[in-house]
């Protein structure tokens, strides 16, 4: 995409998970006119639904156009340009159209159905907490294995397993399986989006009581620039334990801000052990600290 010759001065993406949001936003900034294109009812399929109906709100701040539940239906190259039809009975022209609409794991033609492993409809291979398939002498992990599609998720599973097989270096202690409830990940959209635990959707369905806590304010950067941009910050906490089991931001840096929260969350982190913690002023991590006022609580979606 960054050796695209001539630069795409209008763009069409189509998607909406971390490289379509990415792409949208690097291109946007760089000076296109970018269209996103989504067939869901919301951006980040997974992520905490109230945090990426905010981030679409911001990225239509800055100039990007977002279209959910809408597809592409028919798609014509006339020359140097690309005349779109959308579901929605609008017709996009683009200079370049961008499909990041997700992956398949690519497991036709490994034999696998010979070994008697089958494979799940999205071509992913099942495998055990033991990164174990079926088949006792074969193993599985990454992107194959349908669980998280992130580059340092695969780099533990495969330590891991390694250490599992063969045993740990001398003087080291066997790594554990991984706890992929607490995996941190952020998306490099403007914002960022910072995320470590379970999304409010998720944390619903497996906690009895959940209190939520939220702050959304302008950044104090922004305070003497013309930038509307805002940030929010969020908070689930499991009412029964007071654990903090979600925490997740919009707002600049919050990749670097939660990676720092996801070592405390991997201890046991309480709200309570975060109502000690004094804030570091001026900065926009200290919201997590700071945050006192209960905006909601709520029950299970358990059935």
């Amino acid at each position: 995409m960054f050796d695209l010759d001539p630069f795409p001065k209008r763009l069409v993406v189509v998607g909406g998970g971390y490289i379509a949001c990415e792409f949208a936003s690097i291109f946007q900034g760089l000076g296109a006119e970018v269209t996103l294109v989504h067939r869901g009812t919301h951006l980040l399929r997974g992520f905490d639904q109230e945090m990426a109906v905010f981030l679409t709100g911001e990225m239509r701040k800055k100039g990007v156009k977002v279209c959910l539940e809408t597809t592409v239906t028919e798609a014509e190259q006339q020359g140097g340009i690309q005349r779109l039809c959308l579901s929605n009975g609008q017709t996009l022209e683009a200079d370049t159209v961008l499909h990041a609409t997700g992956r398949r794991a690519r497991t036709e033609g490994l034999g696998l159905e010979a070994l008697g492993i089958l494979v799940n409809k999205d071509g992913s291979v099942p495998v055990d907490d033991r990164l174990q398939t079926r088949v006792p002498s074969v193993h599985a992990l990454g992107d194959l294995i349908g669980r998280k599609a992130l580059t340092p998720v695969a780099l533990a599973e495969a330590m891991y397993l390694v250490d599992r097989l063969f045993g740990a270096p001398a003087g080291k202690l066997v790594r554990q399986p991984i706890d992929y409830d607490l995996v941190p990940t952020a998306v490099f959209t403007h914002p960022n989006v910072g995320t470590v635990g379970l999304s409010e959707e998720a944390a619903r369905r497996t906690y009895p009581k959940l209190r939520v806590y939220r702050a959304e304010f302008k950044a104090l950067q922004h305070t003497l620039s013309e930038s509307t941009e805002r940030t929010l910050m969020k908070l689930l906490v499991d009412d029964a334990s007071d654990k903090v089991v979600g925490l997740h931001m919009v707002g600049h840096d919050a990749g670097e801000v939660v990676q720092g929260f996801a070592v405390a969350m991997q201890g046991g982190l309480t709200k309570a052990v975060f109502d000690r913690t004094l804030g570091i002023h001026p900065t926009g991590a200290e919201e997590f600290v700071t945050m006192r006022e209960v905006l909601r609580v709520v029950e299970s979606d358990k059935a």
